[in-house]
């Protein structure tokens, strides 16, 4: 393309701050444009989006005081997330037109990335592309070095996983199942829960919004207690767990997406479980064990090609679908990992 080319450009941008359970109003689609060629010596990247990733930790950057390990989005900017995109232009050394790679981007058709580092080039590989935004993406890794650096388990333990049809979830079910741990995971409707038993291979799952008594549906599901907890939810969920640990477990908290739009978040009553039963509960990030990263892909493939694992993907099509999309993962209504498809491969 010539040099002062541009392409129009759709971009979903947040309107302002938000209080309490986001809703589509919250972000707005707007039509911008895109220059075609990256400036001689900047070492950026220009890259069309075809994938975009919907997470639920992406609802902390959109509240006004953020205290956390990324900044907020700012209002009438583009709201930023993981994608898997196609190069269109370069000026790193690293990249060439027509290369694959994921990484932090915009909610647009077309990101001018200036830090060219934050990138990964995709080899090509008998795998779904949009994978990469999911199973061999972001949450992916984080159940792989939440679930084998976190939780340390052995073999024969009884493991608990909440919000276990989603993106992480899934994936550390069977990833415990394949170290021979017996699994239990919770999800809100029939289908997700028969999803979690019939084809996650899961041993047991329940609905929690049918348990009137989460301490009940627990020690029904493990008479004899539980050794590791993922927790991706927080809340009553977590009380009722912390009760129900065995000596010396170990508590994975990953992400506490009932409390996202809370204001004044639920507190934790049974925390002096953590003294007497001797359970280690810790906080992560996926970007602690970057080194790792390589080792999980490798053996993440592995599993993939050998069928002994499998990954449910729920795709919207459309850039103009993700701002429902988002909002849909705090009411549940996704199933597996929530992928926008914004262009064709």
């Amino acid at each position: 393309m010539e040099g002062g080319e541009q392409a129009q450009n759709k971009q979903i941008v947040l309107r302002g701050f938000i209080v309490g359970t986001p809703k589509e109003t919250d972000m707005e689609l707007k039509v911008g444009k895109a220059k075609m060629k990256v400036v001689e010596g900047s070492r950026s990247v220009l890259i069309k989006n075809l994938y975009l990733s919907c997470d639920p930790y992406m609802r902390g950057r959109m509240r006004e005081y953020y205290q956390s390990y990324i900044p907020p989005f700012l209002p009438g900017s583009v709201i930023e997330g993981f994608g898997v995109s196609k190069v269109v232009d370069s000026d790193h050394p690293n990249f060439k037109a027509g290369d694959l790679v994921s990484g932090l981007t915009g909610w647009e058709e077309f990101t001018l990335i200036a830090k060219a580092e934050q990138l990964r080039k995709i080899q090509s590989e008998d795998i779904p592309l949009s994978y990469h935004v999911g199973l061999l993406g972001m949450p992916g890794f984080t159940a792989y070095a939440g679930f084998y650096e976190v939780c340390s388990p052995k073999k024969g333990e009884y493991v608990f996983v909440s919000a276990a049809s989603g993106a992480v979830g899934q994936l550390v079910g069977q990833l415990a199942k394949l170290h021979g741990c017996y699994v239990v995971g919770s999800a809100g409707t029939k289908q997700k829960v028969d999803l979690l038993k019939n084809k996650l291979g899961f041993d047991e799952a329940f609905n929690y919004k049918e348990e009137p008594d989460l301490d009940v549906a627990l020690k029904r599901c493990f008479p004899q207690g539980i050794d590791v907890y993922f927790d991706n939810v927080g809340g009553a969920m977590l009380d009722a767990v912390l009760v129900n640990m065995r000596l010396h477990g170990r508590i994975a908290v990953c992400g506490m997406v009932s409390q996202q739009s809370i204001s004044d978040t639920e507190g934790i009553h049974n925390l002096f479980m953590l003294i007497t039963r001797r359970v280690r509960m810790q906080g992560f990030l996926q970007s602690d064990y970057l080194h790792l990263f390589p080792q999980f892909v490798d053996k993440i493939i592995d599993y993939y090609k050998q069928g002994k694992i499998v990954y449910i993907e729920d795709m919207n099509d459309g850039l103009e679908s993700a701002p429902a999309a988002f909002v849909g993962l705090f009411s549940g209504k996704n199933i597996g990992k929530q992928v926008i498809r914004v262009a064709s491969e």
